[in-house]
């Protein structure tokens, strides 16, 4: 089999002379170097099948060059071999940590926050994976911070392979605590309220969500009617917006000082409990959630993709973790280049191998998902 031409399969039929050794009487065939060693196709049609099969189903594929989708997915998984030990992105100053739902499971994803790429994708998310990618890169010690959600794991590895990094919980997982405490308090009013009040808060939990800045003149208008009604709303309203307003702050000093006002505030307040976790997680992480008035960075580009693979991940028509893993990373078009330097090409060789390693970022966010919103893959 060859290249399709004009939209129609080709196949070659090729007459090779057969030799036999006079010394040993084994037979052989004549060498043809165009042709595959491992299958009965071209070399370039091999390539074709490589480049294709990243961005589109095997099915497609093997329908457009005339094989079977068996045939794609072994020359698929053999590319992808190749491309493992090829692909050596830049290691980033500002690594995330993150999880990332892919075939029903949540998976390690690493991400490059300075240049907005994602690092690596992993099979889990747990300590012993962590610690293996970590030990994995070789100059790992230039690695200056890393932001994470409260997960021990991470944590753990983070210490034991980058002790010289500081870590920074996401400001994200945290602030939602403090709504989450207000939608407790919303739902326990629900129980004491007419079947009328209980749709309309089950409606309007949205504008209770919002910062109170970010309400239009009929959302501050709906506010102030709810929170009139229900005093401990209001209370656990104002100190939602107080914990939001600590994010606010110009260094850690200031920082630190508005959280303990806050603190105080709450232990007065009727509805504490509903803060429990809250505080418990402030107090179990403090160090890393104060991390962030050191460095303010966030994991914001991976929860914005995660809803994107999440729609991939439903409509992947059966492809593994791993298929869909290296349809991710893998494919060049989706790469952040680095400038080269002295006009040299955006290439160096892997030491004693010989091998052509690719400098890149990784795998750049925003044209990995405008390419999957017009349904690449």
């Amino acid at each position: 089999m060859d290249l399709p031409v004009r939209a129609k399969r080709v196949g070659l039929l090729i007459y090779r002379k057969r030799y036999k050794c006079r010394n040993c009487n084994t037979t052989f065939w004549e060498h043809l170097s165009d042709i595959d060693e491992k299958r009965r196709m071209t070399r370039r049609l091999v390539e074709y099948i490589e480049r294709e099969s990243l961005k589109k189903e095997f099915v497609e594929v093997a329908e457009t060059v005339g094989v079977t989708e068996k045939t794609v997915r072994n020359v698929f998984h053999d590319y992808v071999k190749i491309k493992e030990y090829e692909h050596v992105f830049y290691t980033p100053r500002w690594l995330g940590l993150d999880e990332i739902y892919i075939i029903k499971k949540a998976r390690l994803i690493m991400t490059n926050i300075e240049e907005h790429t994602i690092f690596d994708i992993r099979e889990n998310r747990n300590k012993e994976t962590v610690i293996n990618r970590l030990m994995q890169i070789p100059d790992r010690h230039i690695i200056e911070y890393v932001t994470m959600d409260m997960w021990n794991p991470y944590r753990d590895a983070v210490r034991e392979c980058l002790p010289q990094a500081r870590i920074i919980v996401d400001k994200y997982h945290v602030v939602r605590m403090a709504n989450n405490a207000l939608e407790t308090v919303r739902k326990s009013l629900r129980k004491h309220a007419t079947a009328k009040e209980r749709k309309a808060l089950m409606h309007d939990r949205k504008i209770l969500l919002k910062r109170n800045k970010d309400l239009d003149m009929q959302g501050q208008i709906l506010l102030g009617a709810w929170l009139g009604m229900y005093p401990d709303l209001k209370e656990a309203y104002d100190l939602k917006e107080a914990f939001y307003e600590i994010w606010d702050a110009q260094n850690i000093e200031e920082a630190e000082k508005l959280y303990v006002q806050w603190l105080k505030r709450l232990e007065s307040s009727n509805v504490h409990k509903a803060f429990s976790d809250l505080t418990k997680a402030v107090r179990n992480w403090y160090a890393e959630i104060l991390g962030y008035f050191h460095k303010r960075l966030t994991n914001a580009y991976t929860e914005s993709f995660n809803n994107i693979v999440r729609y991939t991940d439903r409509s992947a028509r059966g492809y593994s973790y791993d298929v869909l893993r290296a349809k991710l990373m893998f494919n060049e078009e989706l790469h952040k280049g680095r400038k080269p330097r002295f006009n040299a090409d955006a290439f160096y060789y892997k030491v004693g191998t010989g091998i052509q390693i690719e400098e890149s970022y990784g795998v750049d966010f925003s044209t990995l998902i405008a390419k999957l919103e017009e349904g690449y893959l």
